[in-house]
């Protein structure tokens, strides 16, 4: 498998895609305005506890008060020691006590980020918890053997003091490599206990990486034949780290200096498009139709055009086949998280519901988010879950539609802006010209003129040209023009 992964960087958003066989299959973006918080270590207050929830509400300077259930809660002694473990939330919190919390999913939604109160840090090959007294083995590293040597090496390092999780990247890595790595995460540690008395609640205690550095941590080298970035900025900084932490990947490292923008490569931006629409059209002429909501994604399969050759029983079971391929990809495309449904075309043939349901669980092993698939029901529904630690691409690119009353959704004005900024930067490299004018929506203008006013100098700084805007009362928001003048 010929695996690829692109890196478009901007000031003011990182998108990287990860392409295989010249198919993008997975999508993750960050913006300046909107950094994630996942992995962010916080020095949180609690605000309320819920004894009938078992869960408490702690302050940790967000927003919204984050959420910490009491399942999240971890208990050392109870752990490590043997002790008996408290089972009411009110004797381990009280309104008001200072905690140290790491943030484990991101705000979705109307739902505060969700908390835990075990701690970890984590480096290219290990994930250390302080407050542990585990050790694990990333369960995608199947040899037994080689687990067995992971386990004894972290067990025999003398400055292991905490729990230790080797994560898939450690298959096969050096033992001195492993020992330099528990060595770093401990010695981290160490800096950020130094740190926590002074900072106040409210406060973050440690910050999580930027997408563009944890995208090299989390790689695996021996899949990925090539990383390229379109910034000379982000290159350096790139080549600097991998040259300290990764050698392995400096050969596949590559400045993208061509014409094109490095996502129109693969037609990456034509298929952002298409998966923030309802309707996923299959080669055979069936088709999916995926509606997101508040509770869970719904996924309905159709036969559409597709009449098949033989028998009716054999077309649904191949646009079934070909549904259970193409939602895979759907899912890690668009992010989707929580519960789906997904609601097959019936089938007759119980053979046929096991190759199915056997088709979409290997389309998923490429998935690094945990995935759980149940049988087809008696309704001839398909339960699946998928671990959800941020929002999915439509809520990252969207927003809900003023004009239905919040009953659809369209791309958020930050989008549209950045699409226009893209486009320009397109023109430019293709055509030249003395200045630009941007034709559009009196929302996208206004943006432009006040808050976003700075992000236009940028632009006309870099590409040393004008950019003139115009209202145009009859685009919607998501409509505009860039002409070359």
């Amino acid at each position: 498998m010929r695996e690829e992964v692109l890196i478009n960087a901007t000031p003011r958003e990182t998108r990287v895609a990860v392409v295989e066989n010249g198919i993008v299959q997975e999508l993750v973006l960050e913006r300046s305005s909107r950094r994630g918080i996942v992995g962010n270590i916080y020095k949180g207050k609690v605000v309320r506890v819920l004894p009938g929830m078992q869960s408490a509400f702690v302050d940790i300077g967000l927003e919204k008060a984050a959420f910490l259930h009491f399942s999240d809660i971890y208990q050392k002694k109870a752990d490590c020691e043997g002790a008996e473990k408290i089972e009411d939330i009110t004797q381990l919190l009280i309104a008001g006590k200072k905690i140290i919390v790491q943030v484990i999913k991101e705000p979705i939604g109307t739902k505060g980020a969700r908390l835990s109160t075990q701690i970890s840090v984590a480096s290219r090959y290990l994930v250390f918890m302080p407050d542990s007294c585990h050790i694990g083995i990333s369960q995608r590293i199947e040899c037994e053997e080689e687990r067995s040597r992971l386990k004894e090496i972290i067990e025999s390092a003398p400055q292991a003091d905490g729990g230790y999780i080797a994560r898939t990247a450690a298959e096969s890595v050096d033992e001195n490599i492993l020992l330099q790595d528990i060595s770093f995460l401990n010695k981290l540690w160490d800096n950020l206990k130094k740190r926590i008395p002074d900072v106040k609640p409210g406060k973050v205690v440690h910050e999580d990486l930027p997408l563009l550095i944890r995208t090299l941590r989390d790689i695996d080298c021996t899949k990925v034949e090539k990383l390229r970035i379109d910034s000379k900025a982000s290159y350096k900084k790139v080549a600097n780290f991998v040259a300290e932490f990764l050698p392995e990947l400096e050969e596949k490292i590559e400045l993208y200096t061509g014409d094109r923008p490095i996502f129109d490569l693969y037609n990456i931006e034509e298929d952002i498009q298409k998966a923030l629409e309802r309707s996923v059209q299959l080669k055979s002429g069936g088709y999916l139709v995926i509606d997101q909501t508040e509770a869970m994604t719904t996924v309905d399969v159709n036969t559409g055009a597709y009449v098949g050759h033989r028998n009716l029983e054999e077309t649904i079971f191949k646009t079934n086949l070909e549904a259970a391929s193409a939602l895979a990809r759907q899912v890690r495309l668009r992010n989707l998280g929580g519960m789906i449904i997904i609601d097959f075309i019936d089938m007759l043939d119980e053979d046929h519901k096991r190759q199915v349901i056997k088709t979409l669980e290997k389309s998923l092993l490429k998935d690094y988010a945990k995935t759980q698939i149940s049988e087809v029901s008696s309704l001839g529904l398909v339960q699946m879950t998928r671990k959800r630690t941020r929002e999915s691409l439509e809520h990252l690119l969207c927003e809900a539609c003023p004009v239905c009353n919040e009953r659809g959704s369209i791309k958020n004005i930050e989008t549209i802006c950045l699409e226009i900024f893209r486009e320009i930067l397109r023109s430019e490299r293709a055509y030249g010209g003395q200045k630009f004018l941007v034709m559009a929506n009196d929302r996208i203008v206004e943006f432009l003129h006040d808050d976003g006013s700075y992000m236009v100098a940028e632009l006309e700084e870099f590409i040393d040209k004008p950019i003139e805007f115009k209202i145009d009362h009859l685009y919607s928001q998501e409509q505009y023009d860039v002409v070359l003048m």
